[in-house]
């Protein structure tokens, strides 16, 4: 179900178009000022990447001979190590430690950690 952009030639403001086919024909109206003068124009994409792709563009935590601290001003980093240690053990995570750092990734610490 494709969405097309059209720039108005009388004002200058994008209207969008939703159709249920690709073979639907259009006649774009501004939905601004009621033009037909209707220039379609290419939309942006967004590209997401997958907590795996973010996780190994970013590596390893720094370690004690690491780079800086970079790697957890990605907030996603934060609790990864913790995450993988409860991954590699087998072991289910508690929910309250899953809740601590999904909270800390939203930027609240937890009491009495200071950075």
């Amino acid at each position: 179900m494709p969405i097309y952009e059209y720039r108005c030639g009388s004002c200058e403001k994008k209207s969008s178009f939703f159709t249920r086919s690709i073979n639907t024909p259009i006649r774009p109206v501004c939905s601004h000022c009621q033009s037909t003068q209707m220039q379609r124009t290419i939309s942006p994409v967004a590209y997401h990447k997958s907590l795996k792709t973010i996780h190994e563009e970013s590596g390893r935590p720094p370690g004690p001979d690491g780079p800086s601290l970079d790697y957890y001003k990605d907030p996603r980093n934060v609790g990864r190590n913790v995450e993988e240690s409860f991954r590699k053990y087998g072991v289910d995570m508690p929910q309250s430690v899953r809740d601590t750092i999904h909270a800390a990734r939203d930027g609240q610490l937890p009491e009495g950690l200071d950075l």
